[in-house]
C-alpha cells in the first residue's frame, strides 16, 4: 500500500459541476485532482497524458460521449485500461448498461451525496466496483431483455451452490456486509466467495458479475 494520493481525472462538460467535484475531492487528504476534461476527446488525451488512478466520467459530453470515451480508455481494446466511475442521472439511465459494458467499474447518481462520490472514487481505486444498489435493480432489471438475449445458455455450471447464492445477491445490488448478514456469514468469507466467483467466471469485477447474472438468467427483472 502506498501513501501516494489517489489521482483523479474529472470528465464533465458543466464547468460548475466540475468545479464542485474538484473542490470536494481535492479537499480529501488521500485524493488529488490530477486534471480535468470538458469533453470526450479531452478525456482521452488527459488519460494518456496523466495516467490517473480513477476517471470520473459524465455520460453526456460534447464531441465524444462518455460511453465511447469509457470504451476507449477502459474497454478490452485499451492498452492500459483505466478505472472509470460513471456519474449519471435518471434521465439518461438508458445509457448506463452500455457504459458498464464499455468497461466502467461502476456508477453513481449525480444527485447522490458528495460523500458517496468521495467513497466511490476510493472504492474504484482499490480495484473494487461500485454499483448504486437501488439503481442497479432499476436499470439492469429494466433492460434485462438486452442483457439476456433469448436462447443465451447459462455459463454458471462451475459455481457451487453457495457461490450461486452470493452471485444472486450481488446482482440485486447488495454490499458484502449486506450479503454477510443475509447468509449469516462473516464479511471476510463473503469477500472470499466474491473473489472465487470472479476467478471462476473470468470476470474483471463486480459490475461484470451483475451483468452476467442477468445474462445467464440467474436473476430476472
Amino acid at each position: 500500500m502506498t501513501d501516494r494520493p489517489i489521482r483523479v481525472l474529472l470528465c464533465e462538460d458543466q464547468e460548475l459541476v466540475r468545479a464542485g467535484y474538484a473542490t470536494v475531492l481535492g479537499a480529501q487528504p488521500d485524493l488529488e485532482v490530477a486534471g480535468e476534461a470538458a469533453n470526450g476527446h479531452e478525456a482521452l488525451t488527459q488519460v494518456e497524458r496523466l495516467q490517473p488512478d480513477v476517471v470520473v466520467m459524465d455520460i453526456e459530453m460534447p464531441l465524444l460521449n462518455g460511453i465511447e470515451a469509457t470504451r476507449r480508455i477502459a474497454g478490452p481494446e485499451a492498452a492500459s485500461p483505466a478505472k472509470v466511475l460513471v456519474v449519471t442521472t435518471f434521465n439518461v439511465d438508458r445509457y448506463v448498461y452500455d457504459a458498464l459494458r464499455a468497461g466502467a467499474s461502476g456508477f453513481l447518481l449525480k444527485d447522490a451525496p458528495l460523500t458517496e462520490l468521495i467513497e466511490g472514487v476510493r472504492t474504484v481505486a482499490r480495484g473494487d466496483s461500485l454499483l448504486a444498489p437501488a439503481v442497479t435493480r432499476t436499470l439492469i432489471g429494466r433492460y434485462a431483455d438486452r442483457i439476456r438475449p433469448a436462447g443465451t445458455p447459462a455459463p454458471l455450471e462451475g459455481l457451487a451452490r453457495r457461490e450461486l447464492e452470493v452471485l444472486r445477491l450481488i446482482a440485486t445490488g447488495l454490499s458484502n456486509a449486506e450479503i454477510a448478514a443475509e447468509l449469516v456469514l462473516s464479511v471476510e468469507t463473503v469477500k472470499t466467495y466474491v473473489s472465487r466467483i470472479l476467478t471462476k467466471l473470468d470476470l474483471r469485477d463486480r459490475v461484470q458479475a451483475v451483468v452476467l447474472a442477468y445474462r445467464s438468467g440467474l436473476v430476472t427483472a
